[in-house]
């Protein structure tokens, strides 16, 4: 029942992306290698991975990326093989030992405005004190996630973020 409702909060962020979903909600599935829920969120474990058009190291390196704990989903595994989508939708295959199971998030990458930010607070409230403003793109630790609130951290910085304001997270997902 928990691989459904992550499959059924995973489509729904699809929509809200407007990417693609990799599968209708008839197909929830776990990883046929691993048995995790797939899609799940991962983060990139060095600060270089390839990402390759197939599962495998005769396949064509489509991008590079050189950003250690980018959060990244996976929504297929063949082998030591994962297929990846990343916040921008941009999909490929990844070496299965170059992802960790640290869960990290980007702050709202689909913002637009130059100037936007946004608040992380002292508490899990909209009351509560800023601590921090985030702009769009900037990577954090996820700690936990309950009741729309995620605790992250960026650099020594501790505080709360509303978890729809996150990629790397499901819409209320619980993160412990």
């Amino acid at each position: 029942m928990k691989i459904s409702s992550m499959r059924c909060q995973a489509l729904a962020t699809f929509a809200l992306l407007g990417l693609p979903a990799v599968a209708s909600a008839q197909d929830m599935q776990a990883g046929s290698v691993t048995g995790l829920p797939v899609p799940r969120y991962v983060s990139l474990k060095t600060d270089r991975v390839n990402l390759r058009e197939g599962p495998s190291k005769e396949h064509r390196t489509r991008w590079v990326y050189q950003r250690a704990g980018l959060p990244m989903e996976v929504t297929a595994e063949f082998e030591t093989w994962r297929r990846v989508r990343d916040a921008d939708g941009t999909e490929g295959w990844v070496l299965h030992s170059l992802l960790s199971g640290r869960r990290t998030a980007l702050v709202a990458p689909w913002s637009k405005k130059k100037d936007e930010n946004f608040p992380m607070r002292s508490a899990a409230n909209e009351e509560s004190a800023v601590v921090a403003r985030l702009q769009p793109g900037v990577v954090t630790s996820v700690s936990s996630c309950v009741n729309a609130w995620c605790r992250i951290s960026v650099g020594n910085i501790d505080g709360f973020i509303r978890q729809e304001r996150l990629w790397g997270v499901y819409p209320n997902e619980k993160v412990d």
